[in-house]
């Protein structure tokens, strides 16, 4: 009995330890991705910012990383969807729904639809892995873009990917106007403040 006890014991020290170091590993990646995209809003090459703007770029303004926002889901893939125009800004672009994830957060759990730009994938197909998450939430128009934010997610051969809303970023037409950008669906509308990533643009 005391062996079987220990054993138990062992076991959860371990699984602790592991969810210890995810945590910490996510944290991190949530930090690079975000000094990445610092890096390239004040490269001249790869901005998107108005000449004006990029004089005065410092940084963006990121919410603190909060690993209560990071999840690991399964996507649980759509058959047989039928692609779609998204509406964007200025336009429309065919997409395809892939598939759906949910995550539990604050005792509910809430699913959201991912998504493939086939138009894109149709010009480049090294972009067949990449997968979209545009989404709103109770932030919106607040502390966040009116019109939403974004999540890149990379098809995985293994289950689960990782759905970190740190690294929530901003469509480009925010900070320009000559871009169009994907207009949410309203399925991916979440009704609770997302208050991780990029904040809005001043």
């Amino acid at each position: 009995m005391k062996n079987h006890i220990l054993i138990i014991a062992l076991l959860l020290v371990s699984f602790f330890a592991n969810t210890q170091d995810k945590t910490e590993q996510y944290i991190r990646e949530s930090v690079m991705a975000q000094e990445a995209l610092n890096a390239q809003y004040a490269n001249p090459e790869e901005t998107p910012l108005l000449p004006d703007d990029l004089a005065k770029f410092e940084s963006l303004d990121f919410f603190p990383v909060n690993p209560d926002l990071i999840f690991e889901v399964t996507i649980r893939r759509t058959p047989q969807a039928i692609p779609f125009m998204m509406k964007r800004t200025k336009d429309e672009v065919k997409y395809v729904k892939y598939g759906e994830v949910s995550f539990a957060y604050q005792g509910k759990t809430y699913t959201l639809s991912v998504y493939q730009n086939l138009d894109l994938i149709a010009r480049n197909p090294e972009y067949e892995n990449d997968l979209f998450l545009p989404f709103t939430d109770l932030t919106n128009g607040e502390t966040t873009y009116g019109g939403g934010r974004y999540l890149d997610l990379e098809k995985s051969a293994g289950n689960p990917i990782v759905l970190n809303f740190n690294k929530a970023y901003n469509p480009l037409c925010h900070y320009n106007k000559k871009y169009s950008c994907p207009i949410p669906p309203a399925e991916n509308d979440l009704p609770i403040p997302v208050e991780a990533g990029v904040k809005k643009f001043h």
